[in-house]
């Protein structure tokens, strides 16, 4: 396998027909029919999780959470070995093959009567039910396992790898780049759709084997299409650790956490600076913020060699590799404020189906709508306004008023969405269930609402966090980047798995349920949501606190030709 170093050999060697759309089909190719193999599996799961395996509604959410977690806790850790060791061909290839062995395995747990409990259609009272033994959860969990370790590789590397396939030295390669962001967007919508609306409707109404099956095969046809691509793939090889010059810098400034050095660079002190790496595709300039870090890159005594290069690369940095590290740091609480949005969707998913199912789904006589398939009315939110926010609505702004919405802007948009939304799904519970204890049941278009405002949080909030971070990054820093993403939805699960378990063991008393109680007529389920909603707002003041004080990244290559241009 021939390896392309940097973007200078991609253009003046044999590999320069490598790369572009014709990789990028077998690349998205691969990512539609992987998603729609592990999402096959997660949009259902705790139906699953409640109506076959017969767990308690706590039980089954903190199951789903702690996986979720799990399953976005790991990207850091596949990004870590793709950008250091392996590359991210390899760390996709070995992650696939994880995929499919979870899917199998997850499959045979629905297939073999030895692998889950006898059925049970006491409706009415579910505890009752024999819940699952020791065996079944071992390998239920196990499955689960690998289609984290599956996650953990393939989510940090494929943005990178596509991006990858194209020579971002030149607009061409830019705009195709820009391109393969709307592309994967789009197709992620649509694979939503069809996981939430048909794999759901065969889950519920024909057989969980099917259901189960058919995201497995679809997972195989995506190993199958990403190798048939091998030809065509521009191959990018690791750098060495990210963290590794992290610590150099941090060592280095502390080393020389004696000298002084001015607030502004008044050119009475001299910086270790050398021309860019051919692979470095924007130029990073000294900055005033975390000036402690600049006595890293200030030459003294002894610290360049006669040919002026550094002697010691723990005592000497480059103020490229010095304003890297400022990068992270800007970024981390602007990062830390996503994770209570992320926080409200997942405490959604997780009680919208059990909500659902206690409501009229009926659209006709005749028609049942899953109660698995409700939050597709999210990702049809997400699918329409995408485009006219794109399309309309930023190029008509920017006309009229000269305005365009920085990143910083759409989160925090995003974040109010997430408190509305909770609000909404509190209201709305406060009604249905008063409702349901006189028998009367509520419709479930009820739910549109709140969870069109949850598409609104995810169409400003978390695409703002994705293209924020793959902006606000270095270059070789990208899986990192593309990894924080899944990281806060490994913390908002696990905070997530956190407040249910305290609500459900101190809200209850002896002469009332607790408010996540297994029936949810007999629990207070908008107190919980509400109980989000003030933790958005608090979230919301910590996040305008640090948006006002970050400073963007400076130095890009966007910028660069728009320059060249004028």
């Amino acid at each position: 396998m021939e390896v392309v170093e940097n973007s200078k050999n991609r253009t003046n060697s044999p590999e320069k027909k490598r790369g572009g759309w014709r990789a990028i089909s077998f690349i998205l190719g691969n990512e539609t029919l992987e998603r729609m193999g592990t999402l096959g599996i997660s949009a259902n799961f705790m139906a699953y999780l409640t109506k076959v395996l017969h767990m308690e509604l706590v039980e089954a959410s903190n199951v789903y959470n702690l996986w979720m977690g799990f399953t976005n806790l790991a990207p850091l850790l596949g990004a870590i070995i793709s950008d250091a060791y392996v590359g991210r061909f390899k760390t996709i290839a070995f992650a696939s093959f994880f995929s499919l062995l979870g899917l199998l395995t997850v499959t045979l747990t629905a297939w073999l009567h030895q692998l889950h409990p006898p059925p049970c259609n006491n409706i009415h009272h579910p505890e009752t039910c024999d819940g699952p033994n020791k065996l079944q959860l071992v390998i239920l969990f196990l499955g689960l396992g690998f289609l984290s370790i599956g996650s953990g590789g393939i989510r940090p590397c494929s943005i990178p790898f596509g991006v990858d396939q194209f020579d971002q030295r030149t607009e061409k390669g830019l705009k195709g780049m820009a391109s393969y962001f709307n592309w994967y967007y789009l197709t992620f919508s649509i694979v939503l759709i069809i996981s939430h609306t048909v794999i759901v409707y065969i889950q519920d109404n024909i057989s969980w084997i099917i259901g189960f099956s058919i995201p497995t095969g679809l997972m195989a046809c995506a190993v199958v299409l990403f190798f048939v691509g091998m030809r065509f793939y521009v191959y990018v090889k690791p750098e060495g650790s990210v963290f590794s010059g992290v610590a150099r810098v941090i060592v280095a400034a502390h080393k020389k956490r004696s000298l002084e050095i001015p607030m502004e660079d008044d050119g009475t002190v001299e910086y270790y600076n050398p021309p860019s790496k051919p692979d470095v595709l924007s130029k990073l300039h000294l900055t005033n913020q975390f000036k402690f870090l600049d006595k890293a890159a200030v030459i003294a005594e002894g610290d360049l060699t006669l040919d002026g290069v550094q002697a010691n690369k723990w005592r000497l940095c480059s103020v490229q590799e010095v304003e890297e590290v400022k990068c992270l740091m800007r970024v981390v609480p602007v990062w830390s404020a996503g994770i209570v949005s992320i926080v409200a969707m997942s405490t959604q998913a997780a009680f919208i189906i059990p909500q659902a199912t206690k409501m009229d789904r009926h659209m006709g006589q005749h028609f049942e709508i899953p109660a698995g398939s409700v939050s597709v009315i999210t990702f049809i939110t997400i699918g329409i306004w995408v485009p006219i926010y794109d399309r309309v609505l930023v190029p008509s702004l920017w006309r009229i008023r000269k305005f365009r919405l920085t990143l910083l802007q759409r989160m925090g948009i995003g974040i109010v969405f997430a408190i509305l939304a909770m609000f909404t799904a509190g209201f709305v519970e406060s009604v249905r269930r008063p409702r349901a204890l006189k028998s009367t049941q509520t419709s479930v278009f009820w739910l549109a609402l709140q969870l069109m405002l949850m598409g609104l949080c995810e169409s400003f909030n978390f695409i703002g966090q994705i293209e924020f971070f793959n902006s606000q990054f270095p270059e070789h820093m990208r899986s990192i980047a593309n990894s924080l993403f899944p990281l806060s939805f490994a913390a908002a699960h696990y905070l997530t798995s956190l407040l249910v378990t305290t609500v459900h063991k101190f809200s209850g008393g002896k002469d009332h349920p607790d408010w996540l109680n297994n029936d949810l007529d007999r629990g207070k389920l908008d107190y919980f949501y509400y109980m989000i909603a003030g933790l958005g707002v608090v979230n919301l003041v910590y996040f305008w606190y640090c948006a006002r004080s970050y400073h963007y990244k400076t130095g890009s290559q966007i910028e660069d030709f728009e320059e060249e241009k004028s």
